[in-house]
């Protein structure tokens, strides 16, 4: 997994695919939040315009099973 974020448009995209797949398909699966999906159906990532709107100004991820969050503001 691999997260970018570009300040200066606001958007964050979040990796889960291999680098290089293409994306068979793009869904909007909520205002600002995109979808892309490979031929076989797999998730490859998630695009979030106006990320700081959408998130706030702090974004935090929480694995399950780690005893603390991992935090990187934004």
């Amino acid at each position: 997994m691999k997260f970018e974020y570009d300040h200066i448009r606001d958007l964050l995209y979040i990796y889960f695919g291999k680098p290089g797949t293409t994306a068979a398909k793009t869904t909007t699966v909520a205002p600002g939040i995109n979808i892309d999906i490979d031929k076989n159906g797999k998730l490859l990532g998630i695009e979030i315009i106006d990320a700081s709107e959408v998130m706030g100004e702090k974004i935090e991820f929480v694995f399950p099973g780690l005893p603390y969050a991992l935090k990187k503001p934004v």
